[in-house]
C-alpha cells in the first residue's frame, strides 16, 4: 500500500502507479465498508473541496459532494459564470487564490482542445491536488469507480478477463472520447483482454491508442479492434457499451452527426448478451439512452451492474480524497 499520495494531483490515472490506483481500492473498500456499518470516517474534518463545472452533472457532484460530507468536510459548487472566469480570470489567479482557501478542487470540462489544457494549466500553478472530474481526454475518476466495480465482481486478479468497449448508438450531440479512451488505456494495465469495438470513424485519438498499446504490452495483456460488435461480445466477461462521437475523424460536427447516425444497428440488446459469458456484467457509465443505445431488458436485466457502478463513484471519490487531502 502507498501511503505517500498525500497532495498529488489526478489530471491522468496514466500518471499513477499501479501500486497508487491499488491504494485507493483497498481505501474504497474500507470505506464503503465503513459507510455501511455507519461507523463515522471524518478523516477531511474541516477541509474544503472546490468543484469548478463548466457542465453540468449529476453523478461526478453528488459523489464528490456527499463524499466530501462523510468525510467530515465540505464541498463549493462553483461554474464560470458564478466567478471570474467568466470575466477572463487566468487559472493561475483562479487556483492561487483558491489555494490559500481550500484544501482540493476537482474540474469538469469536456470541450475538445480546451478541458485538458485548462485543467493542466491549474494543476501547474495549484498548491492544492486537482482532480480531473471529466476533460475532453480522460475521465479518471469514473475509470477508478469502473475498476473498483469489476474487482467487486470479479475479483483482484483479473488476467485474460476479456473487457469490451463498445461503440453505440446515441443520437442528438457528439459525446466526448474521454469514456473509452480511460476505459482502454486503464483495463489492460490490470491484465484484461481489452477489444474495441467500432464502426471504421470511431477510433480513438491515435496518441491515446499508443499509449494503450504500450500499456498492454507491459502488462502481458491483448489489446484489437473489432468493427462488428457482435463479434466483440462473443464470449464476453465484460461489456461497456458507450456512445461517443468520430471526433479523431472528424471536427465538424454536422459530419460527426451523419456519421452516428450512418450506424443505428449499433445497439445492446438482450440477443447480444447472450453471446457473452453466462456470469458477464453490462457496465455503463450513464447517462444511457434507453431504447436507443440500449434496450431496458439489459439495463435492468441480470447481468446489469450499472446501480453498484454508480454507487461506487461515492467510495472511489472519497479513497482519492482521503488519501490525496487528508
Amino acid at each position: 500500500m502507498k501511503t505517500t499520495l498525500k497532495g498529488k494531483h489526478l489530471v491522468r490515472l496514466q500518471d499513477w502507479s499501479n501500486e497508487d490506483i491499488d491504494t485507493l481500492m483497498e481505501i474504497a473498500l474500507d470505506l464503503k465498508m465503513k459507510k455501511a456499518l455507519n461507523i463515522p470516517h471524518h478523516v477531511l474534518q474541516d477541509k474544503t473541496l472546490f468543484m469548478l463545472f463548466f457542465e453540468e452533472s449529476t453523478r461526478t457532484r453528488n459523489a464528490f459532494e456527499s463524499g466530501m460530507t462523510q468525510l467530515g468536510g465540505h464541498a463549493i459548487y462553483l461554474t464560470p459564470k458564478a466567478t471570474q472566469i467568466d470575466h477572463g480570470e487566468t487559472p493561475k489567479d483562479t487556483i492561487k487564490v483558491l489555494s490559500r482557501m481550500g484544501h482540493g478542487i476537482g474540474i469538469r470540462w469536456c470541450d475538445l482542445g480546451k478541458g485538458n489544457k485548462y485543467i493542466n494549466e491549474v494543476a501547474k500553478w495549484s498548491d492544492i491536488p486537482v482532480y480531473n472530474m471529466q476533460d475532453d481526454y480522460w475521465h479518471p475518476t469514473q475509470g477508478l469507480a469502473d475498476l473498483l466495480t469489476v474487482r467487486e465482481k470479479f475479483g483482484t486478479n483479473l488476467r485474460g478477463l476479456k473487457f469490451v468497449v463498445s461503440w453505440t448508438y446515441a443520437p442528438k450531440y457528439v459525446r466526448p472520447l474521454s469514456m473509452p479512451q480511460e476505459l482502454v488505456t486503464l483495463m489492460p494495465r490490470f491484465g484484461m483482454d481489452v477489444t474495441l469495438a467500432i464502426p471504421p470513424e470511431f477510433k480513438m485519438l491515435p496518441e491515446v491508442w499508443k499509449m494503450a498499446e504500450e500499456n498492454a504490452k507491459k502488462a502481458g495483456s491483448k489489446l484489437q479492434i473489432v468493427n462488428d460488435m457482435d463479434e466483440a461480445f462473443k464470449d464476453a466477461d465484460i461489456v461497456y457499451p458507450k456512445s461517443w462521437g468520430p471526433l479523431a475523424y472528424t471536427l465538424d460536427e454536422k459530419e460527426g452527426l451523419a456519421l452516428i447516425d450512418k450506424y443505428p444497428q449499433w445497439v445492446v440488446n438482450e440477443k447480444r448478451m447472450e453471446l457473452t459469458k453466462r456470469h458477464s456484467t453490462y457496465m455503463h457509465c450513464m447517462p444511457a439512452d434507453r431504447g436507443i443505445e440500449v434496450t431496458d431488458g439489459v439495463m435492468d436485466g441480470p447481468h446489469s451492474v450499472i446501480y453498484d457502478q454508480a454507487e461506487n463513484r461515492l467510495h472511489a471519490h472519497k479513497a482519492l480524497m482521503a488519501a490525496t487531502m487528508a
